[in-house]
């Protein structure tokens, strides 16, 4: 057999059992560290190529030597995020205490604090009598957090370190359409990898919610469970979201297009839930849920059910997981 056949061979093979591991559930891989310690694969194309036309067994012993320890590397470490390439790199821990609070005062436990950081509130009051609302949120390299209620229709309390933000409010069609975005001069990537933006959202908890979100690469941790939401979009790049629904709806349809990205979502159990998946190189961890097809999943008398969440995963190196609570 010829050297480069051998190569060849074990990169598929290697490729192959981790996607058995993970879907078994054996390793928990995370598809984000492909784009983290992507300079593992110059490494292995370099020496693959120096050692290209040498055909000494001790030649080939290195190229699948370096191949597996660098794959390995890749499979098995776990490092803080790190969104984007080359210089272009956003620096934030994806991994947070769930006991960690957002407070005000730039003390966020995963983030990286600078006395440059500027602080703003945003508020659009609410008017009594509103029963439909909209919320568009754009803006990358931003930690989005929305856990508390208040009485206004929206709030947001931001820690600034590049960049600001504007807040704009409409009707239409009886729909109160609140738009909070990053002001588009600044929303791009930095060469000196600084800080993250982190907004603090609030909602009032009266209307219906139709919530859209739209960032590069973000931090997303949503604890919806107070708000009726009907409709929830989150569209990003490398993007790590933390999403808690619940079902005060009879449907609740949510939207997740992401590139590179864990998402993790939690629904009740006392709501059916229709999962469709369409992704490339992803894993998937739908535990409860009964398989209908290649990209189809339900949970067991969904047609039955009362209350129902529909969700559509769209990614393309990603890791969804979707739990029941």
């Amino acid at each position: 057999m010829k050297n480069d056949r051998l190569f060849s061979g074990l990169v598929l093979v290697i490729i192959g059992a981790v996607f058995l591991l993970n879907n078994f559930g054996v390793i928990d891989f995370h598809w984000g560290n492909l784009f983290r310690l992507w300079p593992v694969f110059l490494v292995i194309g370099g020496v693959n190529l120096l050692l290209s036309n040498t055909r000494a067994v001790w030649a080939t012993l290195v190229r699948v030597a370096v191949l597996v320890i660098g794959l390995g590397f890749i499979l098995f470490a776990n490092v803080p995020g790190k969104y984007g390439f080359g210089p272009f790199k956003y620096h934030y821990n994806i991994t947070d205490d769930n006991n960690n609070d957002d407070d005000d005062d730039d003390t966020d436990g995963d983030l990286k604090v600078s006395d440059k950081s500027s602080s703003n509130t945003y508020q659009q009051p609410f008017i009594a009598g509103t029963k439909y609302a909209r919320l568009n949120v754009s803006g990358g390299a931003t930690k989005y957090t929305l856990t508390k209620s208040t009485d206004s229709l929206f709030t947001a309390s931001t820690s600034e370190y590049y960049g600001d933000y504007k807040l704009d409010s409409r009707t239409e069609d009886s729909v109160t359409v609140v738009d909070f975005d990053m002001n588009k001069r600044h929303e791009r990537f930095r060469w000196d990898g600084g800080n993250m933006n982190v907004a603090r959202l609030s909602l009032n908890t009266a209307p219906i919610w139709d919530i859209n979100l739209r960032g590069g690469a973000a931090k997303v941790d949503f604890d919806l469970t107070p708000y009726k939401v009907r409709n929830l979009n989150i569209n990003g790049g490398a993007a790590s979201c933390n999403v808690k629904l619940d079902a005060k709806l009879p449907v609740t349809d949510v939207v997740v297009s992401t590139g590179a990205s864990e998402i993790d979502i939690n629904i009740p159990k006392s709501a059916a839930c229709d999962i469709v998946t369409s992704s490339g190189l992803s894993s998937n961890d739908f535990e409860g849920f009964t398989k209908i097809s290649g990209d189809h999943y339900t949970t067991p008398g969904f047609e039955n059910a009362k209350n129902k969440i529909y969700l559509k995963l769209k990614g393309g190196v990603s890791d969804f997981n979707v739990h029941r609570y």
